[in-house]
């Protein structure tokens, strides 16, 4: 399916400083409604942007943002300094939709997936938000790895190496049944 919304690509600032890079697509109604979306890990916000039209609510602006070390935002390939540092950005990007765009806290429903939905689910706890609501796909609060000692193996490897990127073993065809998206996701840089 081809994306019909209008996309505009922006960036807010974090706590930090650090400028992290957000799409928005805008609703059509005067009243100030939205969906804030957070992806998974090893993804961006294009990633996202089908939903957009799919989700079929014009009347919400829908954002969706590039988390640290993700798509077009900052930082080294998949780094975030913490998981507080994450979970603070968070924060930071639904103070910066509300006071930008208008749109009240309680306006606001938040959707997130996989690693998406661990941090959200870690900023509903620390900052406990008083946001319409949230939608947890998948929380990946234990990731399966299919190698015997990863964990371990890991640990051992981040003290000799300092930080590295992992890259991601999930195929295409286990995150979706359409060819056209899973040949999507497999040509995404």
């Amino acid at each position: 399916m081809t994306e019909t919304r209008k996309v505009h690509e922006r960036t807010f600032k974090t706590h930090d400083g650090v400028e992290l890079f957000y799409r928005h697509w805008p609703g059509d109604a005067a009243q100030k409604r939205c969906i804030v979306m957070f992806h998974r890990g090893h993804e961006h916000s294009g990633r996202m942007g089908h939903l957009a039209d799919e989700l079929g609510l014009p009347a919400f602006d829908i954002f969706a943002w590039d988390a640290r070390g993700h798509g077009r935002s900052p930082g080294q390939r998949g780094y975030s300094p913490s998981l507080g540092a994450s979970v603070r950005d968070i924060q930071c990007f639904i103070d910066h939709i509300a006071a930008t765009y208008g749109i009240a806290h309680e306006d606001i429903a938040v959707l997130a997936q996989s690693v998406g939905a661990v941090l959200v689910s870690t900023w509903a706890h620390d900052y406990a938000p008083k946001v319409r609501c949230l939608v947890l796909a998948s929380p990946a609060f234990k990731v399966k790895l299919y190698v015997p000692f990863a964990r371990p193996g890991l640990r051992l490897l981040h003290k000799l190496r300092g930080n590295f990127f992992v890259n991601s073993y999930v195929k295409s065809k286990f995150l979706t049944h359409d060819p056209a998206r899973q040949a999507s996701y497999d040509a995404d840089p």
